[in-house]
């Protein structure tokens, strides 16, 4: 399981644009957790980690190895 912390996430609504751009991601086979208030988003598969931090960025937050 690959382990980012995200901030910047405020709402359900960025939440969810997290996890619709993550599972957009080559390689990702699940999104397991996307959690604004303990900042952290957890992702099954084979994806790489500076391409998921990335993606999250692109979206407007920050993202880092968790």
């Amino acid at each position: 399981m690959i382990k980012l912390k995200v901030t910047g996430m405020t709402c359900g609504h960025c939440e969810n644009a997290v996890r619709m751009a993550l599972a957009a991601v080559a390689g990702v086979t699940e999104v397991v957790t996307v959690d604004r208030n303990r900042e952290v988003v957890e992702v099954e598969g084979a994806a790489e980690v500076a391409t998921l931090i990335a993606v999250v960025v692109e979206e407007g937050y920050t993202a880092e190895a968790a």
